[in-house]
């Protein structure tokens, strides 16, 4: 299960093949790039599991991108699924037209849930659907009979990722990414510690009493900024690129909703990346049967087709708006867009049909065996984790004291630009800050839910071979 061929550790400008670097060389860029200084790879096609570079290079995408292509690329059905909504109308305005694709996609979505979830409401991005959510949640309680105008807190957690747009942001607790902006970020944000097993869980400590710890700290914010003051609690079920697929321990979302009924605040779940199927069933949090209140989905939605992401509404929420002002005060220029929605249902008809969350489950396990199987022994992987086809590895430079790396020593990344040079050519999602929203490198694997066990076996072997480059067969960088 080895790479043919390991390449040596040489400096990162050294890399042969520098994959973040483009192989030619461009007169002028006139994008914005995410790093200014260094161009990114050039893609020019794109089929199955693999990425084809300017230069004929293969890259294995072993994550969907941000574990967005969940039916890999150039699904020939999906596409004529576009062509046909394209023929149809391409545009309208929601304000005052629907389409048939709209319609349908609620519907697939809705029914998807056992209805027990409402209504549906398509946005452009997992940011646009936090955004929408928070805003949503905050009309209920206008919308009441009796309206509680004093609600205007939301409760998160810290090393939390949820948008990047400025309420986004502000509900999200990851310290990188809100450093820059902290001063234009929401007062009315909180945020408690994650439940994160691995890192807070006392080894002689049961489940049952982590469960309680986490219930009593969230009761304890409630009471601190006043019960009838917090609008939601807002969490992801299994936390994605802030912490590295930590998925919560069992009890912990009804613990948590649970708290959140007792002070008549609302209970929001961010399954963006971590929804749609991701984790082995369509929403995560069917493995305990917890159902939100309002809950934002994205990515594996429309598997990368078209931008397209949403917010699924239950009932209460829903019942309040009709009975009072009867709209959601909230849209957008392209809302329920007609070819995103095209290209999410064909989608979703295709997990449906081909009943693919068996398989996400089936090659989620095998994926799991191997990944213990050949890493848990390196003394630089610290913990393994996940669900379905959603799994993290946390490196650690001590195995025994769970120590991190420096982040000067840029270890995640250094592991993703491995990965991505000669000899491997795999693309892993690198992430930063799972000890303390700075400290602490993980990567993520998110394979395409129609994976194979060749292409599970292919992954664990180059991750295997990635880690032996990158760490040294004894350890250490």
């Amino acid at each position: 299960m080895s790479p043919s061929a390991v390449p040596p550790i040489v400096p990162d400008d050294a890399m042969i093949g520098n994959p973040l670097k483009s192989d030619k060389t461009v007169s002028k860029n006139y994008l914005l790039d995410r790093d200014l200084n260094k161009a990114p790879l050039k893609v020019i096609s794109a089929s199955g599991n693999y990425l084809t570079l300017e230069n004929g290079r293969q890259i294995l995408d072993a994550t969907g991108g941000a574990a967005v292509a969940c039916l890999g690329h150039g699904n020939k059905e999906v596409g004529e699924a576009m062509l046909r909504q394209m023929d149809e109308v391409s545009y309208c305005h929601s304000l005052f037209f629907s389409t048939n694709s709209t319609d349908e996609l609620a519907r697939e979505l809705i029914k998807g849930t056992g209805d027990r979830m409402s209504k549906a409401f398509i946005v452009s991005s997992g940011s646009e659907a936090m955004e929408a959510a928070m805003k949503l949640a905050r009309q209920y309680f206008l919308e009441l009979p009796t309206p509680e105008s004093d609600r205007i807190n939301f409760i998160a957690r810290e090393h939390s990722y949820h948008g990047n747009t400025l309420g986004a942001l502000s509900m999200s607790g990851h310290v990188a990414r809100r450093a820059l902006f902290t001063p234009l970020l929401l007062p009315t944000t909180h945020h408690i510690s994650p439940c994160n097993a691995y890192r807070q869980q006392l080894p002689t400590q049961s489940t049952s009493s982590f469960v309680a710890e986490k219930a009593q700290e969230l009761d304890s914010k409630f009471q601190a900024l006043g019960p009838k003051t917090v609008i939601a609690f807002v969490c992801e079920s299994v936390v994605g690129a802030a912490l590295g697929c930590i998925p919560s321990v069992s009890g912990y979302l009804k613990a948590m909703k649970a708290v959140c009924n007792k002070h008549g605040a609302l209970f929001i779940l961010d399954e963006v990346m971590c929804g749609m199927g991701r984790t082995g069933t369509l929403h995560a949090w069917e493995s305990e049967d917890v159902v939100p209140d309002i809950q934002t989905i994205g990515k594996g939605l429309g598997g990368g087709y078209a931008p397209i992401a949403g917010v699924l509404v239950g009932a209460k929420v829903v019942d309040a708006l009709s009975r009072g002002t009867g709209a959601f005060m909230h849209g957008q220029t392209y809302q329920a867009h007609p070819l995103s929605c095209a290209a999410a249902s064909a989608v979703q008809r295709i997990i449906r049909e081909q009943n693919l969350l068996a398989n996400v489950r089936e090659q989620g396990a095998y994926l799991e065996q191997l990944l213990h199987l050949h890493l848990d022994s390196h003394p630089n992987v610290g913990n393994i984790r996940g669900r379905g086809l959603f799994w993290g590895i946390e490196f650690v430079r001590n195995k025994e004291t769970k120590e991190p790396f420096e982040p000067s020593l840029g270890v995640a990344r250094r592991v993703h630009e491995v990965g991505l040079g000669e000899g491997f050519g795999m693309s892993v999602y690198p992430g930063t800050g799972s000890v303390d929203g700075v400290r602490g490198d993980h990567v993520i694997l998110a394979p395409a839910y129609n994976v194979g066990r060749g292409n599970v076996e292919m992954i664990v072997g180059l991750m295997r071979g990635i880690v032996e480059v990158v760490f040294g067969g004894d350890g250490g960088l």
